[in-house]
């Protein structure tokens, strides 16, 4: 192997190169989205579209982090729920959405406004009482860039493409119906060989049934639309991949939609033209309101490696066979080329909301290593040559016995951001620590078949009168006594935890490797931070005083690295702190802002 200065130094090289042929390009095709990650912008969800968020950028070290501060700021909106998309940087501008779907575009040198797109989203679709579907929270987690357009997901619905330049809306295309109830749309586009793939969120409500879209970035004409769950079998299946999942149902479950939903966790891979998915929990979440106790109901809580240009099934591995927990895997998926037992393997990489951090070839769907990173009670391990959780039969809930199941519905890991460093070979986790949920099932009553917010569990823990007390599975994993949030170092190679230092949490913020081997971690207390990637020491950090942060990004601009995130849970109406970008880099001296 290379030794780690002769890599970055290659790096280097390449970076450059790329960093000029970007530079000068109007557009971003497929092409130049591949390699871009190594041209010192951010012009992709996860920096690369193996969502490593792995920068090749290194003036930033450990001998000068101390002299970092902030640069500028920008108010982003007045907010309505967290700031939790990823800013994208391109050519100078740093676009970024925020509540409400309202797309901005900013000088990335000082934070001038270029141009603020509103879509104009009908603000009762989340006034209590005319809840359509919104879970959980008037959120969007982030845009795509292609050609020289901005791909924006619209809250109630939409996708839409904006002139890069002027913001001008270049088309849009409704994924959902107008009267959808039980449907939003919160996670950010990517973009797979011309083609934006989108999915939809509302696991929280029945019915529904989840499905992602695979639009024309052109004309935004959609090419192809997956159904992550079987729908009425009375009437054709819509792919063979479908037909085969509905062997694992039982009862009427399409009359409660079957759940599957997506709001986070795709990434691509160019060489095998694969799009990998995780798809949510099941809907309601008690398998037994759906009439499929004991059955595995593909494809909830799965991952799935989808054609990018047919969208047909190539391989899946079901995480929690018959989800009845809020199990979701949607959680970001890293993809890496990494050494197990001697062998290079293309290996997908996830940290899941129920503790468990998996690691597949992303080639074959394989199974290699289910390793429990938070404790966990709802299953005891798994099978090592099928991947099949063993789940401990004390965790079937029923209406009348309850259970306490291990993690909560927040999960161990959730959207935080998580990064995959080439030079340590680790991934770098937010973690929760220890948390907990009594489930019992409660009936779901559907009217005239439109969406209710019971997802078949109650709500605070707060279970019917008379009911007997709840039975509590053997847990497994790190202790109990870890509580609020963490960072951890994974080897993939080895499965085994490195290192764990305070301060995380899977609710919010997330982190960013570099070359440097520093990682950069926005916490949900209003910390920036960073840290040694190879010990998790913490070398430098400030205090923003806003809460709701969404991840950090960092970028190259006129030859200085910068670092910059979204924060501020402000609410229409007042009340909160405003949304705004905070970018910081070295030597700079702008005040913190008081609380706006």
């Amino acid at each position: 192997m290379k030794s780690t200065a002769t890599w970055i130094a290659a790096l280097a090289l390449v970076g450059s190169a790329t960093w000029i042929g970007i530079a000068q390009s109007a557009r971003l095709d497929d092409r130049a989205l591949r390699g871009a990650w190594r041209s010192g912008q951010w012009v992709t969800y996860g920096n690369d579209l193996a969502e490593r968020r792995f920068s090749p950028l290194d003036q930033i070290t450990a001998a000068n982090v101390n002299r970092l501060g902030l640069a500028w700021t920008y108010v982003a909106g007045t907010g309505g729920g967290n700031q939790e998309a990823t800013p994208l940087v391109w050519n100078g501008t740093l676009y970024g959405i925020t509540n409400w779907s309202i797309v901005f575009a900013v000088d990335a040198r000082d934070g001038r406004e270029r141009w603020r797109y509103d879509p104009q989203v009908d603000r009762a679709f989340a006034t209590a009482g005319q809840n359509r579907g919104i879970c959980c929270g008037v959120v969007n987690r982030g845009i795509a860039l292609y050609g020289d357009s901005v791909i924006a997901p619209v809250i109630d619905g939409r996708l839409v493409a904006l002139d890069a330049a002027s913001g001008r809306r270049r088309w849009s295309t409704r994924i959902l119906p107008e009267d959808s109830t039980g449907y939003s749309i919160t996670m950010a586009p990517r973009i797979a060989n011309g083609k934006a793939i989108i999915g939809v969120a509302g696991g929280e409500f029945t019915p529904h049934r989840g499905f992602f879209v695979a639009i024309d970035v052109g004309t935004g004409r959609e090419l192809w639309r997956f159904y992550t769950v079987p729908g009425d079998p009375s009437k054709p299946f819509e792919n063979p991949a479908l037909a085969a999942a509905a062997k694992t149902w039982k009862g009427e479950w399409w009359k409660y939609g079957g759940g599957g939903s997506l709001w986070d966790g795709i990434s691509y891979d160019p060489d095998t033209n694969l799009i990998y998915v995780g798809t949510g929990n099941g809907v309601p979440w008690p398998g037994i309101l759906r009439g499929s106790e004991g059955y595995d109901n593909l494809y909830v809580s799965s991952i799935l490696a989808v054609n990018a240009d047919t969208g047909r099934l190539a391989w899946h591995y079901q995480a929690v066979p018959g989800d009845s927990w809020d199990i979701d895997t949607v959680q970001q998926l890293i993809l890496a080329d990494v050494t197990i037992a001697g062998r290079e393997r293309k290996v997908l990489m996830q940290a899941s909301k129920g503790g468990f951090l998996y690691v597949l070839d992303r080639v074959t769907g394989q199974f290699i290593s289910a390793t429990p990173f938070a404790p966990l009670n709802w299953a005891s391990g798994h099978d090592p040559k099928t991947g099949r959780p063993v789940i401990n039969s004390e965790a079937y809930y029923t209406t009348t016995q309850p259970a306490v199941i291990s993690p909560a519905a927040g999960g161990a890991a959730n959207w935080a951001a998580k990064a995959y460093s080439p030079n340590t070979a680790m991934m770098y986790v937010p973690v929760s620590g220890f948390s907990s949920r009594t489930y019992v099932a409660i009936p779901v009553d559907l009217v005239d078949g439109r969406s209710v917010q019971n997802n078949g569990t109650p709500r605070g823990n707060q279970v019917p009168p008379g009911t007997p007390p709840p039975v509590t599975p053997p847990y497994i994993g790190p202790s109990r006594d870890g509580r609020g949030g963490f960072l951890i170092a994974f080897d993939p190679a080895t499965h085994t935890e490195r290192w764990r230092v305070q301060g995380g949490g899977g609710a919010g913020g997330g982190v960013v490797a570099t070359a440097s081997n520093l990682l950069f971690q926005v916490v949900g207390d209003g910390r920036l931070r960073a840290l040694k990637a190879e010990d998790g020491t913490v070398l430098w950090e400030v205090q923003t005083g806003q809460r709701g942060l969404g991840p950090p990004i960092t970028y190259q601009v006129d030859g200085r690295q910068q670092i910059s995130f979204m924060a501020g849970a402000g609410r229409t109406g007042g009340g909160g702190l405003l949304p705004m970008v905070y970018t910081f880099t070295l030597d700079a001296r702008m005040p913190m802002p008081a609380n706006p």
